[in-house]
């Protein structure tokens, strides 16, 4: 086989124009035709030496205006005074380039969203002579990317409340069995009360508590569900996280739909986040449910995978409908935002490419088999934690009851505050009342002493739990501070919300855990002693 001829490198035509120009002539007319960029050069004190059509374009300065002016106009004035366009020649004159996309400011004062490249200039003899600088305005092209990232989120957060709308039926009835256990069991405390026999008491507030406790987990489940919020990474035991959800699933799926548990004994944990995975969980069930119009059967199964050395490595949980299934095309789009084959306002298309993307963030991963009329099955891959699952310490473990310290409490509700108090009180505390933060002020500005204070957040009046903290903190440095709210989630995502000397609590809480909570921050006032 003979070898390819190397082809002729192309020439310009003889006749062109351009053949008979210089090259200085024909970069001249290179730079004059650009009229998306602003292309010019600065002098080694970063005053414009040259100017072209894109430039006065863009910025809106005429060649005779700008000539000999400092390119530091072009910066926002907060730029300006932070040091930026000096830093921008410096950092190009140290390492011969400066790139940053940021905001600019037009002759008129008009602001745009910029792509700014500086590139140093050298001679033959590497002497630094000047820069070459070009700038885009890409403001339409930032102002669409905002845009479509906005409706990406919302669509997000529609699926998300998609899946709670799923869960309100569910929810619902499990609230009223909660609500029915709680009311039961005090109706029958109050007539055990009334007759005398004190001794069953006990089992009664038993039932009360853990119905109580029951109504804490769904509405953590259900706020989980519906807000935004980093993956918060803990050692999740799987097994009994799908336990907990079968009498959930079973309700929300609708008795034609049959949910079996296959779960393999002695599963380590899994490094993942307990809520997020409650939520592949349930979105993977919706997706079969609505895969089995006329009913069917959904098996859930968990099973350790181990690596070539024979180690436990991967956590598989299996999902397994009995449903319509889906074509080769279908599944080999199943992952892709916003694909769905529900009719329109049905669904959003992003369960499972918010279930992909989760499985990939916890490091694990997510694969679907499935071909028509023989159903789908999803296997979600979660890495095994190392050491054991999170679980919570023993009521009453280690809690140091109080020795009449006086803490000032903070709470608008007024059923809330006084059991609060009470409980403060039981645990050898001295609590001292405030309905919001105008109230609390004005005790601790009469010379009220006390050791520590416990706040709600949401309070009214103008003023919140945590700016009331910065003010009682002006006035006692370092008191020690515990909120307690009902959204917790909303309180963490600001990374300043829990300063030192602070914690937060998340309604309903229990005795011991107030406890706790406390002990530990008097202990570390105290300086661990």
């Amino acid at each position: 086989m003979g070898r390819r001829p190397i082809p002729a490198q192309p020439k310009l035509d003889p006749d062109s124009r351009l053949a008979g120009l210089g090259t200085e002539q024909q970069l001249r007319i290179l730079i004059e035709g650009v009229r998306d960029c602003a292309l010019f050069m600065l002098d080694v004190n970063g005053r414009v030496c040259t100017w072209n059509p894109g430039a006065e374009r863009i910025k809106g300065y005429s060649t005779a205006e700008i000539i000999g002016a400092p390119y530091a106009q072009f910066f926002t004035p907060e730029d300006v005074a932070a040091g930026e366009p000096a830093r921008a020649l410096a950092t190009a004159a140290l390492t011969g380039k400066y790139e940053k996309e940021g905001w600019r400011v037009r002759k008129n004062g008009e602001r745009f969203f910029a792509s700014v490249l500086l590139d140093a200039v050298h001679d033959t003899d590497g002497v630094l002579i000047g820069y070459a600088k070009v700038t885009r305005d890409i403001t339409e092209r930032r102002n669409a990317q905002l845009a479509l990232e906005e409706t990406r989120e919302a669509l997000f957060q529609a699926q998300k409340m998609e899946a709670v709308g799923q869960l309100t039926g569910g929810i619902a009835h499990d609230f009223n069995n909660v609500l029915a256990g709680i009311m039961g069991s005090l109706e029958l405390l109050r007539a055990r009360i009334a007759a005398g026999r004190i001794a069953e008491a006990d089992r009664y507030v038993e039932l009360a508590l853990t119905a109580a406790e029951r109504a804490g987990r769904l509405t953590q489940r259900l706020l989980a569900f519906g807000r935004r919020q980093p993956l918060k990474m803990q050692a999740v035991d799987v097994n009994d996280t799908l336990v907990s959800m079968q009498d959930m699933l079973a309700r929300t799926l609708g008795e034609g739909i049959a949910v079996t548990l296959h779960l393999s004994a002695g599963l380590p944990p899994a490094w993942t986040d307990p809520n997020q995975l409650e939520n592949a969980v349930l979105n993977l069930a919706l997706n079969s449910r609505d895969a089995m119009p006329a009913g069917g059967r959904l098996s859930i199964a968990t099973a350790l995978e181990t690596d070539r050395d024979g180690k436990p490595d991967i956590i598989a949980l299996t999902i397994t409908d009995s449903g319509e299934g889906m074509s080769p095309e279908v599944l080999a789009r199943a992952f892709e935002p916003f694909f769905t084959t529900k009719p329109f306002g049905q669904g959003t298309g992003l369960g499972l490419s918010m279930i992909h993307g989760f499985a990939k963030q916890s490091g694990g991963n997510l694969t679907l088999t499935s071909s028509p009329g023989a159903g789908t099955q999803a296997i979600l891959h979660l890495c095994v934690a190392e050491g054991g699952a999170t679980r919570p310490a023993p009521a009453g473990a280690n809690v140091r009851r109080g020795h009449g310290e006086r803490l000032l409490l903070v709470e608008d509700e007024p059923q809330v505050r006084q059991l609060v108090a009470e409980i403060l009180t039981s645990l050898g505390y001295e609590p001292i009342t405030a309905e919001d933060g105008r109230e609390a002020l004005a005790h601790l500005g009469g010379g009220l002493q006390v050791r520590a204070m416990v706040t709600d957040i949401g309070l009214p009046g103008g003023m919140d739990g945590r700016q009331l903290a910065d003010f009682v903190r002006q006035m006692r440095p370092g008191l020690p501070v515990l909120f307690i709210t009902g959204y917790a989630a909303d309180a963490a995502q600001r990374p300043d919300f829990i300063a030192e000397g602070m914690d937060l609590l998340v309604k309903p809480f229990t005795t011991d855990t107030l406890a706790a909570r406390l002990q530990a921050l008097l202990v570390g006032a105290d300086g661990g002693r």
